[in-house]
């Protein structure tokens, strides 16, 4: 198991990632860690620039608190159904980006218009229905979304992105942004050509092993 003061500086890095990148705007989005048998969280509302360690908020994964001064982010229970429901994740990035809300905001997937689309897992990259942020709705949403899925659109909301580390999935949700912002772009000349089943299927079996060590 990793160190949990490392892990706790880990999502720091990661939330201040999102402010100072602006991939999630002034103090949107949040950030956790699974640590063993608890969830490190990002807290409600806080400057991630001005965050310690200490002030990172430990959950058990039935919702109780585990350490932590501050309140959690509103978006605890959405963190902890899916990590309830996918034990290969050891870390969620959430973020109100750019492209992915102006997706988002349309209800529209992101479907196999680029073969990096494959990177978050599957032939597209889902829209979850719209839920009140913060509601066990919203968390039931995200997890079906996630289905055989890295990353996920949040109707009227934003992104998640999910990975085995805070590095992971951090880069995965610059990268749905990334591909968020193609898309949308393509979308101002037309509705672009896809790539078929089969090739993504190709493409996400390559992904399987992509950035891995030799074994």
């Amino acid at each position: 198991m990793a160190d949990e003061a490392w892990l706790r500086q880990c999502v720091i890095d990661a939330g201040f990632d999102l402010a100072r990148t602006g991939l999630s705007p002034q103090r949107s989005g949040n950030v956790s860690a699974r640590c063993g048998d608890v969830v490190l969280i990002t807290p409600s509302g806080a400057a991630y620039e001005d965050l310690l360690p200490e002030d990172i908020v430990a959950l058990r994964l039935d919702g109780t608190v585990a350490s932590g001064r501050l309140q959690p982010s509103s978006e605890w229970p959405m963190h902890l159904a899916i990590y309830r429901a996918r034990e290969d994740v050891g870390a969620i990035v959430h973020a109100h980006s750019d492209h992915a809300v102006t997706l988002a905001v349309m209800k529209r997937a992101i479907p196999a218009f680029h073969y990096m689309v494959a990177v978050a897992g599957g032939s597209d990259i889902r829209c979850a229905p719209y839920a009140t942020f913060g509601s066990e709705a919203l968390a039931a949403h995200a997890v079906a979304a996630l289905d055989g899925r890295r990353a996920c659109l949040l109707a009227h909301h934003g992104q998640i992105a999910i990975g085995a580390t805070v590095e992971d999935a951090l880069h995965l949700a610059h990268e749905v942004e990334t591909l968020a912002g193609q898309y949308w772009r393509a979308l101002q000349i037309g509705e672009p050509d896809l790539l078929d089943a089969d090739e993504m299927a190709r493409v996400v079996e390559k992904f399987r092993t992509y950035g891995k060590p030799l074994s």
